[in-house]
């Protein structure tokens, strides 16, 4: 891969979607370069599988995760928080691999926010009927770091909604290999996704995989 990922993705200016002040949808801006993202993600996997975490109150969570990066986020009876270390093996987390880093910040340029430098990515697996209920993202240090969130595997409709719980998302449909960047103002939006549909895809299967990239510190 070349230090510089846009070379080796298509131009896709024009599919790009202003969605909010802020938050852009680049459809299908890793496509090109699928392989090689599953293949860095199952040598995550390896090290660090997916696993059910548990929230504050006590609720499994439907969506398996894990990370990969200088942090990972977790979440159990005391909280959410991220840590340098995989409190399942109490080693650090699997390091981000070079096609995630460069993916993130190639997106994250396009979208406006250059010189994003991520130290955490989130992996989540998406089985039939999981789901991420309305949140924000706000465990990391710095805001002014953008989120960069990439789908692969089966469709998803993200939810994306306003500053205050309150206000109703819009629906959107993301494709394998569909990326959504938000920051600045639109930074500490609710997002979610709703409950994922069955189907098959090519190659991942009865799933859909995650990856978001933030700063975390």
């Amino acid at each position: 891969m070349t230090a510089d990922l846009l070379e080796n993705v298509p131009d896709v200016r024009a599919s790009e979607e202003v969605i909010a002040d802020g938050a852009v949808l680049l459809r299908g801006f890793a496509k090109t370069i699928e392989i090689e993202l599953l293949e860095a993600l199952r040598a995550i996997l390896e090290q660090a599988p997916f696993r059910h975490m548990t929230t504050p109150g006590g609720h499994q969570m439907s969506v398996a995760m894990t990370n990969c990066g200088n942090f990972g986020w977790v979440t159990d009876r005391t909280g959410y928080r991220y840590d340098p270390c995989d409190p399942q093996s109490g080693k650090p987390w699997p390091p981000m691999p070079g096609s995630f880093r460069e993916l993130a910040r190639a997106a994250a340029d396009r979208a406006g926010f250059g010189g994003f430098a991520p130290d955490a990515c989130l992996l989540n697996c998406y089985q039939p009927g999981a789901r991420m209920s309305l949140h924000q993202d706000r465990d990391e240090n710095d805001f002014t770091a953008p989120i960069v969130s990439v789908s692969l595997g089966l469709p998803a409709t993200f939810l994306f909604g306003g500053l205050k719980r309150s206000d109703k998302p819009r629906r959107f449909r993301l494709e394998h290999g569909d990326v959504i960047v938000w920051g600045g103002p639109a930074r500490l939006v609710f997002h979610g996704v709703a409950p994922l549909a069955a189907g098959e895809h090519s190659l991942l299967g009865h799933q859909r995989i995650n990856l978001t990239f933030r700063k975390a510190r």
